[in-house]
């Protein structure tokens, strides 16, 4: 067994304490380039306020949305009643100098309610103004008359050459209460 002398734990204990410090020189210089955005999308506003659906990848609204806000019981619920109800779309990215266009869709295969009998037909396309960061969606509701349970509009936002659907917040689902 080798024996250690004082004198070589003194050096054995300065190397060691400057060693520290060398090391956290170099874990702390790391480099951090900051990560910016310098494209466009668009993305549903109720979307990134509402927690998504059970078992859905995108959020089921009872409620008529406010703008801007997050989406509460004080608010009305949507019904067969409810008229017009605006949904209003964000732009994520730079202003731009002239009008935006955007491009939706209702998503048959997951919608309940049926065009002409619990909604009027949508066009399609909206638009974001010049220097400005919102656009709406209008969605005419039509009262068929009282019945039980509710219908489920599904709507997407999808890619046009102008502007990308943001893919996390590009859909958004309403429920029509018929009763």
């Amino acid at each position: 067994m080798q024996v250690i002398t004082k004198a070589k734990q003194k050096i054995m204990k300065r190397i060691f304490l400057l060693a520290i410090p060398a090391f956290l020189m170099f874990i702390g210089c790391t480099k951090n380039d900051p990560i910016t955005f310098d494209g466009t999308q668009v993305e549903f506003d109720a979307a990134t306020w509402n927690a998504n659906a059970a078992g859905l990848t995108y959020p089921i609204m009872t409620r008529v949305p406010t703008m801007g806000a997050a989406t509460n019981t004080s608010q009305p619920l949507i019904t067969r009643t409810s008229g017009t109800i605006q949904i209003r779309i964000n732009l994520v990215g730079a202003h731009r100098s002239s009008d935006a266009q955007f491009k939706y869709q209702v998503v048959a295969l997951e919608s309940t309610a049926v065009e002409g009998t619990h909604y009027t037909a949508l066009p399609g396309t909206g638009t974001i103004p010049a220097n400005s960061s919102f656009g709406m969606i209008s969605i005419p509701i039509l009262n068929p008359g009282a019945t039980s349970g509710s219908r489920v509009l599904v709507l997407q936002l999808v890619d046009n050459s102008d502007l990308k659907a943001n893919f996390n917040y590009s859909k958004v689902g309403l429920s029509i209460a018929q009763n």
